[in-house]
């Protein structure tokens, strides 16, 4: 099957096509993503109103939708501009007021003759003490009762686009709904109760009360779940294809590692003893790795990522970690230089700031072998960066770089296994949907001898005390990051809160003691302060949040993070982590500006409870939603129309295994249930993944 299923077509026509949707109505429906039938499928109601009629407004709570039949007893027109026309009516029990502002002639008197009975529909208020409805929703004739619905959903806006519009369109767009198989593995459907597709969606968008628009629903969550195997089948197609791609058995002796081994000072914890077999028993398999590793901060992924690089050069092979900017490479580089040394392998760094003869003799050993483990930026991607047998490739902090990015460094090498780290926790619903066509290892454990940090919050009445706190801390030698708030999103904002902290600082702990860096400077002016604080020249590094990840300097034990509550939950944690890395005890202030809001209380009580990462991440994904934990686009997460992945986690795990299952058993997607996820993939535009199962 090469082309959508002739089935699918209706949903998949003009939106032009739909009755009374004309080309000006169809471009103002892209404020809703909506772009062709399909989509209003998958774009349901948020609330409902209860439109069931009662026998009087007595009794009736204010703000309540009341739906009523009435006698119209009489009309007070305005006396002046401005003033409402009220009608007087009554209902079996009371009499109240209906007011329309601004009504033009004798529009009143025609929709509500005197005498006669009328249905009326709208919010109830109270105005002196006396019911009024203003500006009713509905009003019908007795006789028209069976247009009013009982419940009416409530759509999603935007502009140009009423609710009778999308009421009308949905209702066209169900009516075109085929009879499509069922793609769900059945013993799920029993499991969780639910109903077949086409009567989930008749039901998500005819609500019969609030609750039925919950993502706990059985109906959302069948739609949900429709949603989230699509997405999981087409992460599992990759996972599949990546894998069949012919890899090299790489097979490691131990050698290498166990020297390295010998020389720390404490054991690997079971985490990174379980990471590092987990990497090398997909180094050794015949398909090419790809593979998570996924860390908090100070778990210890540095000595993961070099035993596996170890592991390449045992073999015979080479090995690369490309890190997202200059200083986070160098400091790799530093950081293992001492462990090559012990394992007696040659490692060197390459960054765009290699130059010339150096840059040509360092090409030279790589293209010779000479260089066993390069450690570098996106330099390591350039066409004449060739190696003489690349085995691994490490990327770190993989979301700061682009997916075509990794494909050319995995292309450097014949069929390079990939292992992609990353030190920001993610929850297990987001992993899913981010690195579904992975495997993924998880360091959920603390080295051994890092002590806790003590993390205090202080309202900015306050700064004086720390300061003078900060002042003696310093007489003693020690070392301290002051992080200034993030102002809106303009750099040049952030770039003075920083200049007149540091001024400030300056005039308080003395010349020398306090340095600067920014977004906004050069690259050398930025490693260069940087180095001049890992040096210990300067005592105070005051900066904006460019050291979030990665920088290490064991000596620094003091973060004060200005204005905390204008952080985001992951990112106070990432802050967090650039302390408590020597063997002296750490201390983490935040400090706020008062009032907080309920979320800036919450998210600074949670850094006071806890520094499990993961716990953190979790948090943050309840507090803000997927959308803004994971950012752009570009992170490689859908934006799902129905599920909720804050919500929804479980389903997203069921998905996965699903899928797996499925490819498994059924690598072509040919029998049956194969066919009906098929139709389930066009139908969520899932094409790329049809298109790879067709040609493989």
């Amino acid at each position: 099957m090469t082309g959508r299923p002739d089935l699918l077509f209706p949903l998949f026509s003009d939106l032009t096509s739909l009755p009374g949707i004309g080309p000006k109505t169809a471009q103002n429906l892209h404020g809703l993503r909506i772009e062709k039938p399909r989509d209003v499928l998958f774009t349901l109601p948020h609330n409902v109103i209860d439109r069931r009629p009662v026998d009087t407004v007595q009794g009736c709570d204010a703000g309540a939708v009341i739906t009523v039949e009435i006698t119209v007893l009489s009309h007070t027109a305005p006396r002046s501009r401005g003033r409402p026309h009220r009608v007087t009516v009554a209902d079996s029990a009371l009499s109240f007021d209906i007011v329309f502002f601004h009504a033009k002639g004798d529009f009143v008197e025609r929709q509500l003759p005197k005498g006669t009975r009328r249905i009326v529909s709208g919010k109830l208020e109270f105005f002196d003490g006396r019911a009024q409805m203003t500006h009713p929703d509905l009003i019908v004739a007795p006789d028209q009762a069976h247009r009013l619905p009982d419940f009416e959903p409530v759509y999603p806006l935007t502009a140009g686009v009423t609710a009778k519009t999308i009421q009308k369109l949905a209702k066209s767009v169900l009516d075109r709904l085929p009879d499509l198989p069922e793609w769900i593995e059945p013993s799920v459907v029993k499991t969780n109760g639910w109903s077949d597709f086409q009567t989930a969606l008749q039901a998500g968008h005819a609500p019969q009360a609030l609750s039925e628009t919950s993502p706990d629903h059985r109906h959302r969550q069948r739609l949900a779940y429709d949603e989230l195997l699509a997405h999981q089948v087409t992460k599992a197609i990759a996972r599949a294809r990546k894998r069949s791609g012919q890899g090299r058995t790489t097979v490691a002796t131990g050698q290498l590692q166990q020297r390295v081994l010998s020389a720390l000072p404490y054991r690997p914890t079971g985490a990174q003893t379980r990471a590092v077999s987990e990497i090398q028993a997909d180094m050794a398999a015949s398909q090419r790795m790809n593979r998570l590793l996924q860390g908090d901060v100070g778990s210890g992924k540095t000595l993961v990522a070099f035993l596996s690089l170890l592991a390449a050069v045992e073999a015979g092979g080479q090995g690369a970690l490309m890190a997202p900017t200059e200083i986070l490479a160098r400091q790799h580089e530093e950081g293992l230089r001492d462990l090559a040394a012990q394992a007696g392998v040659r490692l060197a760094v390459l960054t765009g700031r290699d130059k010339g003869a150096g840059r040509a003799a360092k090409l030279a050993d790589l293209a010779s072998g000479a260089i066993q483990i390069l450690v570098g930026t996106h330099a390591l991607f350039q066409d004449d960066v060739v190696f003489c047998d690349l085995r691994l490739a490490i990327v770190d902090e993989q979301h700061r770089f682009g997916v075509a990015q990794r494909m050319a460094l995995g292309s450097k090498g014949q069929t390079v296994d990939v292992l992609v780290m990353t030190a920001t926790p993610i929850p297990r619903s987001l992993e899913l949907a981010q690195y579904g066509d992975m495997d993924v290892s998880v360091l959920d454990e603390k080295p051994p001898g890092r002590k806790p940090i003590t993390t205090a919050a202080v309202p900015t009445d306050r700064i004086e005390t720390v300061i003078a706190k900060l002042a003696q801390a310093v007489a003693q030698g020690k070392q301290a990051y002051w992080v200034c708030p993030l102002v809106e999103e303009s750099e040049v904002m952030d770039l003075t809160a920083a200049e007149e902290r540091f001024k400030v600082l300056r005039a308080a702990l003395g010349d020398g003691v306090v340095g600067l860096v920014h977004g906004q400077m050069p690259p050398q002016a930025k490693d260069a302060a940087m180095a001049a604080f890992v040096a210990g020249h300067t005592q105070v590094l005051v900066a904006t949040t460019v050291i979030e990840v990665g920088v290490n300097v064991p000596n620094a034990t003091i973060m004060v993070i200005e204005r905390a509550e204008s952080f985001g939950l992951a990112q106070l944690h990432q802050l967090r982590g650039r302390v408590g890395r020597g063997a002296a005890a750490s201390t983490c202030l935040l400090i706020y500006q008062a009032p907080l809001s309920e979320n800036g209380e919450k998210r600074l009580s949670i850094m006071r409870e806890t520094e499990d990462g993961f716990r953190i991440a979790q948090t943050d994904l309840e507090m803000r939603g997927a959308g803004d934990v994971i950012g752009t686009a570009q992170s490689g997460v859908p934006r799902f129309r129905v599920a909720n992945l804050e919500r929804q986690a479980h389903l997203m795990a069921t998905a996965q295994k699903d899928a797996r299952l499925l490819l498994d058993q059924d690598p072509e997607l040919k029998s049956e249930r194969g066919q009906a996820v098929r139709m389930l993939l066009w139908l969520m535009e899932q094409d790329k993944a049809i298109q790879l199962i067709s040609v493989g």
